[in-house]
């Protein structure tokens, strides 16, 4: 016949047990509470970094549309040169946009914190939010930088011919080029996390930013055949004028 566990065994064995399922429950709620918090950071941060794309690509957007109003200019001129003087300061818009500068405070957080690549958890994500902000370096330099330096050198508020030699046909293929560029990698960045439109617009709202994009369908061939035509267009007008300034003499 086996004894019975004293009152003393069967208390430490109760002790034991409660002890020990504290402790089970202690460190299971505080992995939950911590996954939670880790998942929490990490929509926190995706969000972050897609409403700063979002921000980008409607500076880039402004930027292309003044680039247009000035392409339209220079062609308009470069078909009737008697309207230089009422149409010159029609790219006062694309000299404004081209002094702007992109906000890099999201780009320096997700570059150079070696805690936020952990956050994120994902390689592919990070590789697309790098290409996307080397996009918008490249629009700064190959776009803004060039343009804004092209404006300041030139004399195109006086003369005709520097008007129609700072080429804004080219550099709104270009602009369009590099918008389209930053919109698929902004929608693949969209798709990769599982964040809807719906969402982001939320987190845009929560900061009263407008989050309307631009979709005119110009297609790229279509644009560059454009971009095509308007370089003969200014090439022909400039050669007249050449040919007008020889005939004087």
């Amino acid at each position: 016949m086996k004894e019975k566990p004293s009152s003393g065994t069967k208390q430490f064995l109760l002790t034991l047990l409660a002890t020990t399922f504290s402790i089970i429950l202690t460190f299971g709620t505080s992995a939950i509470i911590d996954r939670r918090h880790k998942a929490a950071a990490k929509k926190e941060m995706v969000m972050m970094i897609l409403y700063d794309f979002d921000k980008t690509i409607e500076q880039v957007q402004k930027a292309e549309s003044a680039i247009h109003r000035a392409k339209e200019a220079e062609l308009e001129v470069a078909r009737h040169p008697e309207y230089f003087d009422s149409l010159r300061f029609n790219i006062m818009p694309a000299v404004t946009v081209a002094a702007e500068e992109f906000s890099e405070t999201t780009e320096n957080i997700f570059s150079s914190n070696i805690e936020t690549f952990n956050t994120l958890g994902n390689v592919n994500f990070v590789h697309e939010v790098s290409s996307f902000y080397s996009l918008r370096r490249s629009y700064q330099q190959q776009v803004l930088d060039e343009l804004k330096k092209d404006v300041l050198e030139s004399g195109y508020a006086q003369y005709i011919e520097s008007f129609l030699d700072l080429g804004f046909p080219m550099y709104y293929y270009v602009s369009y080029a590099f918008l389209k560029s930053l919109q698929t990698t902004r929608n693949r960045c969209m798709q990769m996390m599982k964040v809807s439109e719906e969402e982001l617009k939320e987190f845009s709202q929560m900061r009263s930013v407008n989050n309307e994009h631009d979709e005119e369908g110009t297609s790229s061939q279509q644009l560059f055949q454009e971009t095509i035509e308007a370089d003969e267009i200014i090439r022909q007008a400039k050669e007249k004028l050449e040919q007008d300034k020889q005939t004087i003499k």
